[in-house]
């Protein structure tokens, strides 16, 4: 154990976009989305909630190693803990964490599955996919935080897919809308943390889903929104953009298994 953790927290050259760890990482996602959707789409319902409870375990141990890593320091030899609130677990991409246990705890067939499935398929999904896509602001010099990334937004990726391939035959707008209130809800607790939680905490600063009206925005087109209108606006903006992202995605998977509703 103690060398896996040495290993993972070596040094590499931080990857860059298409190169060749990040190349070989999307692959591999696609390669296991593939799989999910061609083998495990139909399984029983035990099984399903086994994958999804697995994949659950899975991101915990490796959240729960980011956070170790990030905040777990040494100094002269001495080990010291100094919390990293930047790192906080509560961003878009990190609300698989909280929300697959719904899916594996609720009964099939009912609004809690069927909402906290549609957000993953079509919002989470989304949130992922930009990620590998355009992975530049997620890789560091760590070997494990970048395992860790790649295997965290590799995850929504797969499960999006494969949830989508699982309830291909319920692809209507009612599925994608009960995805909506979850994505409500999860930016409702995101902002109520912004406004009770200094935004900087001794060196670190706090800024859940980056829709804090304290930090001017970094994110792509949504930095112009705020530069350009008052918050409010941006944060309506936000609300929209990414829901109509979930609808494009909706959109598209309804298209691509036309053949496969009947």
């Amino acid at each position: 154990m103690y060398d896996l953790l040495n290993f993972l927290d070596g040094r590499m050259l931080t990857p860059v976009p298409y190169g060749a760890f990040h190349l070989c990482a999307f692959a591999l996602v696609i390669l296991v989305s593939v799989l999910f959707c061609v083998f495990l789409k139909d399984v029983k319902d035990k099984a399903f909630r086994r994958i999804c409870f697995a994949a659950w375990f899975i991101l915990l141990c490796f959240e729960t190693y980011k956070q170790i890593n990030f905040s777990f320091n040494y100094n002269g030899g001495e080990p010291y803990w100094d919390y990293q609130w930047y790192a906080f677990p509560f961003q878009l991409c990190s609300a698989q964490l909280y929300v697959l246990p719904f899916v594996f705890l609720s009964r099939e067939g009912s609004f809690i599955r069927r909402a906290s499935t549609s957000f993953l398929a079509f919002y989470s999904f989304f949130a992922g996919l930009a990620v590998m896509f355009y992975p530049s602001t997620v890789f560091i010099s760590t070997i494990g935080i970048n395992i860790q990334t790649m295997v965290w937004h590799g995850t929504q990726v797969i499960l999006g897919a494969f949830f989508i391939a699982r309830y291909r035959r319920e692809l209507t707008f009612r599925r994608f809308a009960a995805g909506i209130p979850v994505f409500l809800v999860l930016v409702g607790i995101a902002l109520a943390l912004d406004m009770i939680v200094p935004s900087h905490i001794g060196d670190e600063t706090f800024n859940m889903f980056f829709i804090s009206p304290k930090f001017p925005s970094t994110l792509p087109v949504l930095s112009i929104v705020w530069e350009r209108f008052p918050w409010p606006v941006f944060l309506a903006v936000y609300v929209l953009g990414y829901t109509f992202a979930a609808w494009l995605v909706f959109i598209i998977a309804r298209a691509l298994t036309r053949g496969c509703r009947q």
